[in-house]
């Protein structure tokens, strides 16, 4: 008996219309990035486990995936005298795992490619990274993140923070999705604050766990986690005021930020910073409305530093972060003696691009990547389809060859399946007359056009069907 075929859970596998939305969204993502000039990056699925497990802890460790060949795995069967054995005891962790984001693979890099690259080091990187998620709707345990980062060698400018934003814009604003805005807070401005209402040590993290809820929760339901901390109600009410002031003008909270009473170094240092981006993000042609100085957002409590980000399309909030990211001090501490400081952004596309078919905000309407498709009339007349089809792709048209000698109406009906938009009909009568019959499929209409000037004019009903269309 044959067996069923089954897609593994926790991974996105798409037909072709979706996957070809799903690749104009990379490839949109990808254009962004090139534009202020990342370079491309690519690094190993694997990694030595012994590398991987240097930055992971808690929850993301019980998700990683190991890599174990079958000769490596009767190897340890053998040196424990159990070979054939189906669950032998593990002496360590296999040799290798799967990459579970694209960071520690880009710290492993950058230290290990130190003295070859030029700093500050410039890269975006659009692959595939692995997590043993639990299965449920719109988690994925293959999925793509769309990453960039700047890393530099001992210090990294402001300049570089403030570039985020623009990208992130320049990014979402090709891909149309609606309005979104861009949130940017900093950790040494939050970690001020929480020592300006006695709040320190131990207990700044777990109250920024709850703070980081703000926006998505309830104000008093955050209040009462807060007060479980042991944090008094009191100085917990005041300190969301002081985070939620002037919610949404940028302006506003950062003159009610220098108005501060006492304020401690972290949060002078935080404030100058926040500031310095803000206005660094605006002169790169960010506009306000679309990015906003939120105190409230907080990011990775044990990764990030200072500048952090976070992106929600407006309409869509439901959705959840779409981009987000920010500054780290050291991001090769664990490979290197080097002081590597960063900033980067991520998008985790597979994701997004679920939740967007699921809102509607996706429409995979294309089928088809070629544009013409020549079609068999004659089967002695193959190598003239082979030189149309050559001529049309040099003139930058994607054309397919239909290569059975079915009958017409077959072929016709397969092009309209495929959504090909044009069909090229060539027999012995039209190469006796010099001449090319096209059809164009989504209107029926037919076009005699003289053999030499073909392809200028697919091109131009090409342009006229693009016209009509919108």
């Amino acid at each position: 008996m044959p067996v069923q075929p089954r897609t593994p859970p926790g991974v996105m596998e798409l037909l072709p219309p979706q996957q070809i939305a799903f690749q104009r969204m990379l490839d949109t993502i990808r254009r962004g990035f090139e534009r202020f000039g990342f370079l491309p990056v690519e690094t190993p699925v694997f990694e030595l486990t012994d590398i991987l497990l240097t930055k992971s802890g808690g929850e993301t460790e019980k998700q990683i995936y190991f890599v174990q060949s079958t000769g490596a795995l009767e190897r340890d069967r053998s040196n424990y005298g159990l070979a054939g054995s189906a669950n032998p005891p593990a002496a360590k962790p296999p040799e290798m795992a799967l990459r579970f984001d694209l960071t520690v693979p880009l710290a492993r890099y950058v230290a290990e490619h130190e003295h070859e690259l030029n700093f500050p080091f410039r890269r975006y990187q659009i692959q595939r990274v692995y997590r043993g998620e639990r299965n449920q709707k719109g988690r994925y345990r293959e999925f793509y993140q769309c990453d960039i980062d700047a890393v530099g060698k001992d210090s990294l400018p402001l300049a570089y923070d403030a570039e985020m934003p623009a990208v992130i814009y320049g990014v979402f604003k090709q891909l149309a999705f609606g309005p979104f805005t861009i949130y940017v807070n900093n950790r040494k401005l939050l970690r001020g604050i929480l020592e300006s209402h006695g709040i320190a040590g131990e207990l700044q993290a777990p109250v920024l766990h709850e703070v980081d809820r703000l926006g998505k929760q309830d104000r008093v339901k955050v209040e009462d986690a807060l007060a479980t901390l042991g944090v008094p109600q009191v100085t917990a009410s005041r300190l969301i005021d002081t985070l939620t002031a002037n919610a949404g003008d940028s302006r506003g909270v950062l003159q009610s930020l220098k108005e501060f009473a006492e304020p401690s170094p972290a949060f002078t240092e935080g404030l100058t910073e926040l500031e310095r981006v803000y206005e660094g993000t605006l002169a790169l042609g960010v506009p306000e409305d679309a990015c906003k100085l939120n105190l409230a957002i907080v990011r990775g409590l044990d990764y990030y530093t200072g500048t952090v980000y976070e992106t929600f399309l407006d309409d869509h909030a439901g959705i959840g972060s779409v981009c987000s990211g920010g500054r780290y001090d050291n991001l090769a501490g664990h490979y290197t003696k080097s002081k590597l400081p960063g900033v980067g952004i991520s998008i985790g596309a597979t994701r997004l691009f679920y939740q967007l078919l699921e809102a509607k905000l996706i429409k995979a309407e294309v089928s088809a990547i070629a544009d013409v498709i020549v079609l068999s009339v004659e089967q002695k007349l193959a190598g003239d389809y082979a030189a149309i089809a050559t001529e049309l792709r040099d003139a930058g048209l994607n054309v397919e060859v239909y290569g059975g000698d079915d009958k017409l109406a077959k072929q016709f009906k397969y092009a309209d399946r495929a959504n090909v938009a044009f069909a090229v009909v060539f027999g012995e009568r039209e190469r006796e007359k010099e001449i090319v019959k096209v059809k164009v499929l989504r209107t029926k209409e037919e076009h005699e056009v003289p053999r030499k000037e073909l392809a200028a004019r697919l091109d131009a009903l090409a342009k006229q069907s693009a016209e009509s269309s919108r």
